[in-house]
């Protein structure tokens, strides 16, 4: 596997995907309380970050503690987005991923409490 073209191919196609879903749904960024990705490596996210032009502020991370949790990552990040405060009811929060096979795909949720 050739990971410099892995992570541009990451970056890309994941900062791609969620200005897609935001613009499908008619909601621009400044509404996204949180972006939480697949917390697979630091730059990637960093990279994806930069593209989209927002802050790391909004991305919850949790890849210093758990490593690469596989298909894990988003849950366990959004699990704890929510049990910190980050995200609340009404809030927008887009999930995005990148992964084995090279798939990638995001969506945007709007938080409601159980």
């Amino acid at each position: 596997m050739n990971g410099k073209e892995v992570f541009k191919l990451a970056s890309r196609v994941m900062a791609s995907s969620c200005e897609k879903v935001l613009a499908q749904c008619g909601v621009p960024s400044d509404d996204v309380k949180c972006f939480i990705p697949h917390q697979a490596n630091i730059r990637i996210i960093e990279a994806v970050a930069k593209q989209l032009g927002i802050g790391m502020d909004r991305f919850p991370l949790n890849l210093d503690r758990y490593g690469n949790t596989s298909a894990a990552s988003i849950p366990l990040a959004l699990e704890e987005a929510w049990s910190n405060g980050r995200i609340r009811p009404g809030d927008h929060v887009l999930l995005v991923a990148f992964g084995a096979g090279l798939t990638w795909g995001a969506t945007l949720i709007k938080w409601h409490q159980a």
